[in-house]
């Protein structure tokens, strides 16, 4: 038993794979599910119920993965901070994100934080809202980027950026020829929306009915991409935050409406475990989000005109 098969075996936990966990250690997944039954033969216990798709841990499992987790976690921390003191930020920062954060700043991040801390490197899974708190709750990842982040007894959000929220529409949309409305003139709107159960849309309808307009939609998804997807393919319209659609404003394949008398952002932010043992790359990594944050946009698409 040494530090690397406790490591393998809380990352086939964490990722709920083996094969994940084999590629994030170098090693096959033959060899993952060795290690695995070489633990438990040394404990003499089942650790893992292989007989459920996909597997779970046995009650003997979970407590093993408790206390080998917070080992793994400590030992990491510990080597991060020696290599620290020669100013060597080196491994790995895991993060879940919301699509939609992940796909606009992910890559940009990435690439910058690993310009500047060369042996560094950084994962993004990209989820559901639900999902990115339970890995951080559930300390699978070190930190989540959310919208609209809520601290839990569990999780400590701290405030990122706003997202200026605008109106666009496909090309063919009666809108796309409007420069300029006023927010009554929303009332009565067909629009591809969120689903109900999302706080993007909670927020929406709010901001909307305080001014006495309602909108509806026609149609609802829980993720911007199938949302933008949906207009082309409708030549519907929507409320989308500015930079998930800058690319398409480009291109000309969406288009800005300015909507006088209404603004509205969507907050984003980072959120941790509460007591997680942060190693130095994680910290690093929180240190430069903090740094490189960008700058709050103005509203291009509700107070103003977006065309070039």
């Amino acid at each position: 038993m040494n530090f690397k098969s406790l490591k393998v075996f809380c990352d086939i936990v964490g990722r709920r794979s083996f094969s994940q966990a084999a590629v994030d250690n170098g090693i096959t997944q033959s060899g993952a599910s060795q290690i695995v039954h070489q633990l438990e033969d040394s404990l003499g216990v089942r650790l893992i119920d292989r007989s459920k798709r996909p597997f779970d841990l046995t009650p003997e499992g979970e407590v093993y993965y408790e206390g080998c987790r917070g080992l793994v976690q400590r030992l990491q921390a510990l080597q991060e901070e020696v290599r620290s003191l020669h100013q060597r930020v080196q491994g790995r920062v895991s993060v879940a994100s919301i699509y939609s954060v992940g796909l606009s700043y992910g890559k940009r991040l990435t690439e910058q934080f690993t310009e500047r801390f060369p042996n560094a490197s950084v994962g993004i899974e990209y989820h559901h809202p639900d999902r990115v708190y339970e890995l951080v709750a559930d300390n699978r990842v070190d930190l989540g980027l959310v919208s609209y982040p809520r601290t839990t007894r569990a999780i400590q959000a701290t405030d990122w950026l706003h997202e200026p929220m605008i109106l666009v529409c496909a090309p063919q949309h009666w809108l796309a020829t409007r420069v300029r409305v006023a927010v009554e003139e929303l009332n009565g709107l067909v629009i591809i929306g969120f689903d109900r159960d999302l706080k993007i849309r909670r927020s929406i309808d709010r901001e909307l009915a305080e001014r006495g307009v309602e909108v509806r939609v026609s149609i609802a998804f829980d993720n911007i991409d199938t949302i933008k997807h949906a207009i082309a393919v409708n030549a519907g319209a929507s409320l989308l935050p500015q930079p998930t659609v800058e690319k398409e404003l480009e291109a000309g394949e969406l288009i800005g409406v300015g909507v006088a008398g209404f603004e509205l952002v969507r907050p984003l932010g980072i959120i941790v475990r509460r007591g997680a043992e942060l190693g130095i790359t994680a910290q690093r990594f929180l240190q430069f989000l903090g740094e490189t944050r960008p700058a709050d946009r103005p509203a291009r698409g509700l107070g103003g005109a977006v065309r070039a």
